[in-house]
């Protein structure tokens, strides 16, 4: 049997009650801070630019930026949240940690891992990803090799692959033998292949495919089997972004590619990429 309350207790306690209700408010609102809130109060939409042509390219004369993920920075920003974008020049070892401080709102073209994932929240892929190989097809010690990368694991071959990327981890985690020779840039990567310093390019397959395109006397393509680090290719944004401010990129980049756009943009970047544009 209970018995009744007193009018000041039940006061007490409808008092008590709402507090609990409106803190508890308080605290979901905080966890719903809008991220593209912050960037319109701003005005600017800040992106995150490691180079990887053709995901993200940079004039080295006049410092603008182009590639498909710029292209599509560029119009979510100025379409859909209707800002400035600014570019924030930054490489691929500093590219979590800097939207992690809030040093910008987007980073471009990361590849979805599961490690990357405990530190960044990612959209849904705009593209998709995975590591192949790229030899000198006269390289004598590679000429039987066909698309078996233990074929390759040699104490004798040297591959080249540009530090703190996700084909820098994926070889790591495949070659016991072979040597890995860590560049700053993807530059520095193909020129330590063609003048024969390193045996082995590693890098994504499109990107790969460009360069080997562009060098067709010399270069051979190789898909490992089974595929190395297949992966989709997203934005990565801060962890504390609400369902609705990742919904509403994720529509955009879904339609987008739905309707072919961003293959379009795909094609652009490469043709700039061959150009020598990047």
């Amino acid at each position: 049997m209970s018995l009744p309350l007193s009018s000041s207790l039940k006061a007490l306690v409808l008092g008590v009650g709402l507090c609990g209700a409106l803190l508890a408010q308080s605290a979901a609102q905080a966890a719903e801070n809008s991220i593209w809130q912050d960037v319109q109060k701003a005005g600017v939409l800040r992106c995150g630019a490691a180079v990887a042509a053709p995901y993200v390219m940079r004039d080295a004369k006049t410092g603008d930026y182009s590639g498909y993920f710029v292209d599509l920075c560029r119009d979510f920003g100025e379409k859909v949240l209707k800002v400035k974008v600014a570019f924030v020049d930054t490489n691929w070892d500093n590219l979590v940690a800097g939207l992690q401080s809030n040093k910008w709102d987007l980073a471009m073209a990361l590849n979805q891992t599961p490690e990357r994932a405990l530190a960044v929240a990612f959209t849904v892929p705009a593209t998709d990803y995975q590591v192949s190989l790229l030899v000198n097809k006269d390289n004598p010690k590679l000429v039987d090799v066909k698309d078996d990368i233990a074929a390759l694991d040699k104490p004798d071959v040297t591959f080249a692959v540009m530090s703190g990327t996700a084909q820098d981890k994926a070889i790591t985690s495949v070659v016991r033998n072979g040597k890995i020779m860590r560049l700053p840039g993807m530059d520095e990567a193909r020129l330590a292949v063609m003048s024969k310093r390193a045996d082995v390019l590693v890098d994504a397959s499109d990107t790969n495919h460009l360069f080997a395109v562009a060098n067709p006397d010399w270069t051979r393509e190789i898909l490992p089997k089974p595929a190395l680090a297949k992966q989709g290719v997203s934005f990565g944004i801060r962890r504390d972004i609400s369902l609705a401010d990742l919904q509403v990129l994720n529509i955009y980049i879904s339609q987008r590619r739905e309707n072919g756009d961003i293959q379009k943009l795909v094609d652009k970047a490469s043709l700039e990429a061959n150009a020598g544009k990047q």
